[in-house]
């Protein structure tokens, strides 16, 4: 599902570690993760889906990130940062991605859009969805990045809604460190946008 940063997330790491994968597009706006033979792959339903070489499966990006990153630099040796990582992946998955991508979702990839969803449910997404972004803003404020001094999968699995906020009306004029941060992923070497494909 090539739109959704939670799909993203993966292919980012894998494509910046040189990691050779072939997508299948499964869209579960479709019905496509419904069926009796997706079903057998990830009882859940959902995607991203990774299969690795060996048949074995990962379901939830964040896990995704943590096994690929594993002996890499994006994710940190040091053990407090290491656990700042996994704070982090904890909070885009609880306090960030439930009303940004939502949000997103909803006003940009939901046919009818807008007319779809009660303002008093848009409104709810924008507060939390804000409140996210400005913890987020503070901590840009003590270190360029999320967890530790370097670019990491906390990076990555904020990057993914973050850098898109603005498909579900989040205005991003009032985060400068956020913007900053998010053309410092951009600007890593060897970055793709969620348009690419292998």
């Amino acid at each position: 599902m090539q739109d959704s940063g939670n799909c993203y997330k993966p292919r980012l790491l894998m494509h910046r570690l040189g990691i050779p994968f072939r997508l299948v597009d499964t869209d579960s706006r479709d019905g496509s993760t419904r069926t009796p033979e997706f079903l057998a792959l990830n009882p859940t339903g959902k995607v991203p889906l990774l299969v690795l070489p060996d048949g074995r499966r990962l379901s939830e990006s964040n896990a995704m990130l943590l096994h690929l990153a594993e002996g890499t630099r994006y994710l940190p040796a040091d053990r407090y940062e290491r656990a700042l990582t996994y704070q982090w992946l904890f909070f885009e998955q609880y306090s960030h991605e439930p009303y940004i991508a939502v949000a997103r979702s909803l006003l940009h990839l939901t046919p009818g859009g807008r007319e779809t969803i009660a303002p008093a449910r848009l409104a709810e997404l924008h507060e939390r969805g804000y409140r996210a972004l400005a913890v987020m803003e503070q901590r840009l404020a003590e270190s360029d990045w999320l967890a530790g001094g370097s670019y990491s999968v906390a990076d990555i699995a904020l990057y993914a809604y973050t850098h898109m906020a603005g498909e579900g009306d989040f205005d991003l004029a009032a985060y400068p460190r956020i913007r900053a941060w998010l053309a410092r992923v951009a600007a890593e070497p060897g970055h793709v946008g969620i348009d690419w494909r292998p």
